[in-house]
Formats: structure tokens, C-alpha cells, sequence
């Protein structure tokens, strides 16, 4: 599973040739940040799955920090974080209203619809789409960090699970194959 993922992943030499993380270097190139393996593999999902939730361009650079701070894998961490876009982030928070309103036990707040697209420009929809965020308060708040940790507990969870099963189903291929040769064998 690690060469599959890794064909996909950015190379550590990268980061150490490119002239604008230089001057972090020494913090980018510690070596868990680029090591491979179920635990790394799994943090790095949650981190990414919770950053990805974090309002505005913030969400790879929060990623990046939390990894530094947990000592995950950077570049699955900072892959997971694009689950959130311009088609998917609307109804994201507008899951994550519901849940908080609802954690609030209803708190009387009317929903809003969010700003239609139309005939606006991306700056100008952006903007609109902040007041939007700004107008729903604490239910969006409480229901993003919501959403935010139980995105990250199930993902973290179905990578350690899947990765297991991973493990169990080559093991035991192996030991079908290795008995196979043993018994293709002369005593």
C-alpha cells in the first residue's frame, strides 16, 4: 500500500530544492513528516479531513502546521484538505448549520439560503458568501468544529481499518503462496 500512495506523493527533495520553504527547512524536512506507515497515514487523514473544514485559504497552511505539531504525513495531510472546493463547500457548511443548530437544540435561528452565483464575479461571490457565514454565528461554529472532528475520527478510523485489512489479506496471500512452494517441494 505505502508504493501506491507514495507514487502520488510529493518527494522530500522537493520541498528541500524549492527557494520559498528554504527557510523552514529544518522544520518541512524532519523525517516523520515525510514517513509512510498506518499511524502517519491515518493523522495525516484526520488532520486533513479536520483542516480541510477551516474558513477560507487557511485550511493547507493549518493542515501544515497541526502536522508539524503531530508529526503526521505533510503530503497526505495536505492532499485530504482539497475534499472542500467551490462545488462542495456550500453544502459542507450548510451540513455543519444543521448539526450545530441542532446541538443548540433548535436555538431558534432561521436559515438562510446561500448566495446564488449568478452574475457575479469569484471576488465578489467570496464576499457574499463570508457576510452569509458571518449572519449564521454560533450554530455554524459549533456545528463546523462538529463536522470538522467527526470527519477526521472517521477517516482516521477507515484508514487504520483499511489498512489493516490491507496487511491481513498479504499476509495471508503470502502464506498461501509460500505453502504452495513448500509443497511443490521434495522432502
Amino acid at each position: 500500500m505505502k508504493r501506491k500512495l507514495r507514487r502520488y506523493l510529493p518527494r522530500h527533495d522537493a520541498v528541500r530544492d524549492n527557494r520559498w520553504l528554504r527557510p523552514f527547512a529544518s522544520t518541512l524536512l524532519h523525517p516523520r513528516l515525510w514517513y509512510l506507515n498506518r499511524r502517519s497515514a491515518a493523522g495525516a487523514i484526520a488532520v486533513g479531513l479536520f483542516c480541510g473544514l477551516v474558513p477560507g485559504p487557511l485550511q493547507m497552511l493549518s493542515a501544515a502546521i497541526a502536522c508539524v505539531l503531530f508529526r503526521v504525513n505533510l503530503p497526505l495531510a495536505l492532499i485530504a484538505t482539497l475534499y472542500t472546493n467551490p462545488f462542495t463547500i456550500v453544502p459542507l457548511y450548510v451540513l455543519a448549520y444543521g448539526i450545530g443548530s441542532w446541538a443548540i437544540n433548535g436555538g431558534g435561528h432561521a436559515f438562510a439560503a446561500p448566495p446564488e452565483m449568478v452574475g457575479m464575479d469569484i471576488a465578489g461571490w467570496s464576499l457574499a458568501l463570508a457576510d452569509w457565514m458571518a449572519g449564521l454565528g454560533k450554530p455554524l461554529a459549533l456545528g463546523l468544529v462538529l463536522l470538522a472532528s467527526g470527519l477526521a475520527l472517521t477517516g482516521y478510523l477507515l484508514v487504520r481499518i483499511s489498512w489493516r485489512a490491507w496487511l491481513v489479506r498479504h499476509w495471508h496471500r503470502r502464506l498461501a503462496r509460500n505453502a504452495a512452494r513448500r509443497g511443490n517441494q521434495p522432502p
